[in-house]
């Protein structure tokens, strides 16, 4: 009786190993074919990591069958998946599931993908002379084989860049992609893009399964193609990348939070065009620090784009002290009555108008007026916010409870704290009968963001209340004004890069007025005006981003350092104590990596379950990689033998 043949394959799991199977007689697979198996009574699609593998005294089961019906997973896909696992300390089964996480969903539309190439578009694409040089210049970056980091000021034109490169790359029969960090911005960019470049296919959380499987399949059937999408477009079974592109390369959204695996697709988007020998332009207004870090090192090639496209400069920065104003009877409501002026002329002018209010709800939080308590959450211990409608909705778990305008410790009338954007919203829709007010926050559905911003875009809201999203990178014509309030919650944060995102996110919600060649007006709200992130906008000067890498490398803070999260969750806070002590006395304390804590976050209790954290910073030195993978061995022996399954996550580069 011949020996039978032994595999190893991938499962979409957390394993630290890769389980071993036996092939029937009569049936091969080779490396990336997808096989049925059942691992802990339970049945999976894996992938095939290895073939002929020596598996010596250990009981080994056939594999129930190959999957036939479901497409092979690449090399390169699987190179990527190690990749990802090894940096953000997680498992390749965990990117495996990141990557289909429609598994074992049944096949239906099928039919064969003839290859096909795209074709680069005839519609011409203008370059000014700013816009040529930048482009040679970042030609020249990927001649050199580095990073281009495109810092644009916003309106600059850098998505006319990304195009003309794109062709390029898709004229020498090269694929692309092409991401965006939100949705919302993907809709919008896809029009400009389809003009310039037709076929261009769309992928991102709100895609249907069907439809993902249609990119995928159009992806292996060959040829070249270019994909717009956001963060999840990284694990497509992309097949001779040329060229990626990342817009707004510092937005927090292209990171992963939860679940497993915890990446930032800026540092994925690298590793994948690394494996396909792809170039890579990342792109934004406000670079994140750590990008500004690496053209500094001569890691990125920095290129500069800083005159707008139309012309004009930047919008004029007013400060308005809400202080002040109160006490010289100068608000309505939240609204300044220097700001509501504002507001009327620019709608007596035929403009558009943004305001940003980074809380949504009605009223972000409740205090009684007997007793002074904060209305918390049963379950978590953060303020329940109120919203239209009178329903009570925590903003970490989801519980709601009706809203009944009494303490439920004493009974005193319950007061709302604060304006989130709907009652921003109500107040100037009051203020401004005439004018057609609308909002864009995550209470909004799919649909109705997608109606909102295409209706902004037309011209059929002249008035747009919206949380941070409005700030990304739209670009809205007919925008003339743009207004902040409460900005002091920006810098509220119990965070080191606070005051680096406040700036960040004003800078580019700056730039959303005055898109054409007539300036715009930016006006801030703000109880503390001269904080150095309100004055730095006042100023013609860039100095924050050298201040606050100086601070950075003062506190031995990213991207000086790289810092490893460990966050400890559980509803027994005794045990969660004990446990967190136990593993910090394990974890490795040396000249490369530091312990910080134990410590309670912010947020120390979430949905019924209290929760601590570990901070590890670590040294940017050879030793980096080593410890790393220390640490992620040490915290998983301690989880195997303390049996404290599910209670330790472990964040790689936390936002």
């Amino acid at each position: 009786m011949a020996e039978k043949v032994l595999i190893q394959v991938i499962l979409p799991l957390h394993l630290e190993w890769e389980p071993y199977y036996s092939l029937p007689d009569g049936v091969s697979v080779e490396a990336g074919q997808r096989v049925k198996v059942m691992f802990a009574g339970r049945e999976y699609v894996a992938v095939v990591s290895a073939v002929g593998v020596k598996a010596e005294g250990i009981n080994v089961k056939d594999i129930i069958s190959a999957g036939d019906e479901l497409p092979s997973i690449s090399e390169n896909e699987i190179k990527l998946w190690r990749a990802v696992a090894e940096y953000y300390m997680c498992t390749v089964g965990e990117v495996y599931k990141a990557a289909y996480p429609s598994i074992l969903r049944p096949l239906k539309r099928k039919r064969a993908i003839e290859p096909e190439d795209l074709a680069p578009g005839d519609e011409p694409i203008v370059l000014s002379a700013p816009q040529e040089a930048a482009a040679a210049k970042i030609r020249e970056s990927f001649a050199g084989g580095k990073t281009a980091l495109l810092r644009g000021v916003t309106g600059s034109g850098k998505t006319e860049i990304y195009l003309t490169l794109a062709r390029e790359a898709v004229s020498r029969g090269r694929s692309v992609l092409f991401l965006v960090p939100e949705i919302a911005l993907s809709r919008q960019i896809e029009q400009r893009v389809l003009q310039k470049i037709p076929g261009v296919m769309t992928c991102h959380s709100s895609v249907s399964p069907a439809r993902r499987r249609r990119v995928a399949d159009r992806i292996r059937a060959g040829g070249t193609y270019m994909v717009l999408g956001t963060r999840s477009a990284l694990f497509l079974p992309h097949r001779n990348l040329g060229l990626v592109i990342v817009d707004e390369e510092h937005d927090t959204s292209y990171k992963q939070e939860s679940p497993s695996p915890r990446y930032n697709a800026r540092e994925t988007a690298i590793m994948l065009a690394r494996i396909h020998g792809a170039n890579v332009v990342l792109g934004s207004a406000t670079p994140s620090l750590e990008s500004i870090y690496n053209s500094k090192t001569g890691i990125f090639t920095e290129v500069t784009l800083p005159q707008r496209y139309h012309g004009g400069g930047d919008s004029n920065v007013v400060i308005i002290d809400t202080g002040s104003e109160r006490r010289k009877r100068g608000m309505v409501g939240h609204i300044s009555l220097q700001l509501s002026g504002r507001i009327s002329a620019a709608l007596k002018d035929g403009a558009q108008v943004l305001v940003l209010r980074s809380r949504r709800s009605w009223a972000p939080s409740l205090q009684c007026a007997e007793c002074g308590s904060i209305l918390k959450c049963p379950r978590c211990n953060v303020p329940l916010s109120l919203h239209r409608g009178g329903h009570l909705v925590c903003h970490y778990c989801g519980h709601t409870s009706v809203y009944d305008a009494h303490c439920p410790s004493c009974g005193g009338e319950l007061i709302p704290l604060g304006a989130g954007t709907q009652r921003i919203e109500e107040e100037l829709a009051e203020m401004f009968p005439n004018a057609r007010v609308a909002r864009l926050d995550a209470d909004v559905s799919d649909a109705e963001e997608k109606a909102v911003v295409q209706d902004f875009a037309a011209g059929n809201i002249d008035i747009l209340v919206g949380t941070q999203m409005v700030t990304k990178g739209f670009d809205f014509s007919a925008v003339r004004l743009v207004a902040v309030i409460q900005a002091d919650n920006m810098l509220a944060v119990q965070d080191f890069r606070a005051d680096e995102r406040a700036y960040q996110v004003l800078q580019q919600f700056r730039g959303r007025a005055g898109r054409r060649a007539e300036a715009g007006e930016l006006v801030i709200q703000t109880a503390e005006p001269e904080h150095p992130v309100f004055r730095e906008l006042t100023s013609s000067a860039d100095s924050l981003s050298e201040e606050f890498l100086a601070q950075r490398r003062l506190f031995g803070y990213p991207p000086y350092t790289r810092i490893v999260a460990l966050t400890f969750r559980d509803s027994n806070l005794q045990r969660l104590e004990n446990m967190i002590l136990e593993l910090r006395v394990r974890l490795p304390g040396n000249a490369s990596c530091a312990v910080v804590g134990p410590y309670s976050p912010a947020v120390d209790m979430v949905a019924g379950e209290y929760v601590r954290c570990l901070r590890l910073m670590l040294r940017r030195d050879k030793a980096l990689v080593s410890t790393k993978k220390l640490i992620y061995k040490t915290v998983s022996e301690f989880i195997k033998q303390m049996k404290y399954t599910g209670h330790i996550t472990i964040d790689v580069d936390p936002l």
